[in-house]
């Protein structure tokens, strides 16, 4: 009875002390805040939107208390930053950007979406500014190197100016939001104005420099921090538990498909792809790998600030391109297409951003590449239509055969290793070579190989 009353308590103790060490860990991470780090490095594109939009979401659902943005970016496109800036101003909890690690920049969108958010930081050694509309890829700006935006008389142009003072009243008015230099923000865009992580501070651009990030939430423990919903947040991060988030592969396949380049590689190849099955029907896995292609660079051409025009005008190209297979244009169609192809990839993207805009010799080869391609494949695919059909009832026509045996006024013959009923205008004996001129149902009319000029089958 002892031995039982103790092994009862045994288990108990051993059970209790389970559910404690279970338990333990759930209070300890309640206790201690979490911050949720979301790593950026490179253009501010719709992949970086997509990846800052899902690790906000992530955060919030999971509790965290604080999001930080860490930053190290030379701009990207309008569009994006702004997708990400009402991200920042539509959350329930604080979102600090810091410019990291050493040696970062927040140039360009990267000076807005540090405007935008609740708390601002820098390393020692990184900067900010150069927020002209030119670096944000603003449709309808022009390139650095056209005059920058101005016309003859030296003034910017009308759409130049539309540009640059939309985006300067949208900077300052989030200066003014958050309490920060609204002239420096202003100058920023009107005038390329750029800033070091100690001048910024000084100016009252930014909030705070650390080293890294485990210094920065140790400077911003105990702020109060005003929501945009009217609610005051007191941060406490000293103790926190961070938890990085590093971009995934969804957001390495956007990021891939959002690439202009990409999207026209994916545009040929799925006209390349279509194109084939047209020609020769069946085929299946061309015209099914086309369909993916050309879909998946709709979808690209979606999510970058593309001019239709340009679309168009590579399509019409391409069209151009295929009609010269057919028509006798002496090459007018294919020259023309070359043509419309390389103006519709320069007027396709209009970024003033590296690798968001179509250089003249990629274009160039594109074009001349598709040409030879698109010739290539419709000329096949003619020489194929035009050959004789090798299958079917219709291949039996001229096949040679010899006659084997004849059974109830029946004659018989061996073609291509069947056994078949023939007929002939004339008396057939077994041994007799057969060549085979018509169908009649399963019966295969023949005449002597002989009387037709031919001792061997023609292939």
């Amino acid at each position: 009875m002892n031995r039982t009353r103790i092994a009862w308590f045994v288990s108990i103790i051993f059970l209790a002390a389970l559910a404690l060490g279970a338990l333990a860990p759930a209070r300890a991470n309640a206790q201690s805040p979490t911050v949720t780090i979301l790593h950026v490095d490179g253009i501010i594109s719709p992949a970086t939107a997509d990846f800052i939009t899902r690790g906000m979401r992530e955060a919030i659902d999971n509790g965290s208390k604080l999001v930080l943005i860490e930053l190290d970016t030379p701009g990207g496109l309008d569009s994006s930053m702004r997708t990400i800036i009402r991200q920042i101003l539509a959350s329930p909890i604080p979102v600090a950007t810091f410019v990291g690690p050493s040696g970062a920049r927040a140039a360009s969108a990267g000076t807005f979406i540090l405007y935008a958010s609740h708390i601002a930081a820098m390393t020692p050694a990184s900067n900010l500014g150069a927020a002209t509309p030119v670096a944000l890829g603003m449709p309808g700006t022009d390139p650095p190197d056209k005059k920058n935006g101005q016309d003859e008389a030296g003034k910017p142009d009308a759409m130049a100016a539309k540009a640059i003072n939309d985006a300067s009243a949208y900077i300052r008015s989030l200066a003014q939001l958050r309490g920060r230099n609204a002239d420096f923000a202003e100058q920023a865009v009107r005038q390329a104005k750029s800033m070091s992580a100690q001048e910024a501070l000084k100016a009252g651009v930014i909030d705070v420099i650390a080293g890294d990030v485990p210094q920065l939430l140790e400077k911003i423990d105990g702020r109060q921090i005003r929501l945009d919903g009217g609610t005051t947040v007191t941060l406490d991060t000293a103790q926190a538990v961070v938890d990085r988030v590093e971009p995934g592969w969804r957001t390495k396949v956007l990021a891939l498909l959002a690439n202009p380049q990409v999207a026209l590689v994916l545009m040929m190849l799925g006209i390349y792809g279509l194109f084939f099955e047209l020609m020769s029907p069946g085929a299946a896995l061309p015209g099914v790998a086309g369909l993916i292609c050309l879909l998946l660079a709709l979808y690209a051409f979606q999510l970058l600030p593309v001019n239709w025009a340009g679309v168009a005008l590579i399509a019409a190209g391409t069209a151009m391109m295929i009609a010269e297979t057919f028509l006798p244009s002496f090459g007018a169609l294919g020259i023309g297409g070359i043509i419309a192809f390389v103006l519709g990839g320069l007027f396709l993207t209009d970024t003033g951003i590296p690798g968001f805009d179509l250089s003249l010799p990629f274009l160039a080869g594109m074009a001349v590449v598709s040409a030879g391609l698109l010739i290539a494949i419709g000329t096949v695919a003619l020489r194929v239509r035009k050959r004789a059909v090798v299958s079917g009832s219709e291949d039996m026509l001229g096949a040679i055969g010899r006659v084997t045996f004849s059974k109830n006024g029946m004659i018989y013959a061996q073609v291509r290793g069947e056994s078949w009923k023939v007929r002939g205008n004339e008396p057939l004996s077994p041994g007799d070579e057969v060549k085979v001129i018509a169908l009649e149902g399963l019966v295969l009319q023949v005449v002597r190989s002989s009387r037709a000029g031919i001792d061997r089958p023609a292939d």
